[in-house]
C-alpha cells in the first residue's frame, strides 16, 4: 500500500481549499473577513490562532481584490460594447 508524504498531503489539501476558496461568493468572504477582523479587535482570538486568522484573511482580502477587478472588466468590456 502506497502512503502519500505529510508534505504532498498538505500541499494536496492547500491546493483544495484555494481552490474552494476562490469559489466563495464577495459578500461572504467580506462577512467571513468582518468576523475575523472583529474578533482579532475584540481580543477574542488567542496567540495559538492568531497567524492562522491573519493568513485567512489576507487570502480573503486577495479573493475580494480579484473578484472586483474581475467585475470591472466586466463592466467596462460591456459598456465598450454598448458605445460601438
Amino acid at each position: 500500500m502506497m502512503v502519500a508524504s505529510p508534505v504532498r498531503l498538505n500541499q494536496s489539501i492547500n491546493q483544495k481549499n484555494n481552490h474552494m476558496s476562490k469559489n466563495i461568493l464577495y459578500s461572504d468572504a467580506i462577512e467571513e473577513l468582518e468576523q475575523i477582523v472583529s474578533q482579532i479587535e475584540n481580543e477574542d482570538v488567542n496567540v495559538d490562532d492568531l497567524a492562522q486568522k491573519v493568513k485567512r484573511a489576507a487570502e480573503l482580502i486577495g479573493i475580494c481584490k480579484n473578484k472586483l477587478q474581475n467585475t470591472e472588466d466586466e463592466v467596462k468590456a460591456i459598456l465598450e460594447k454598448i458605445n460601438e
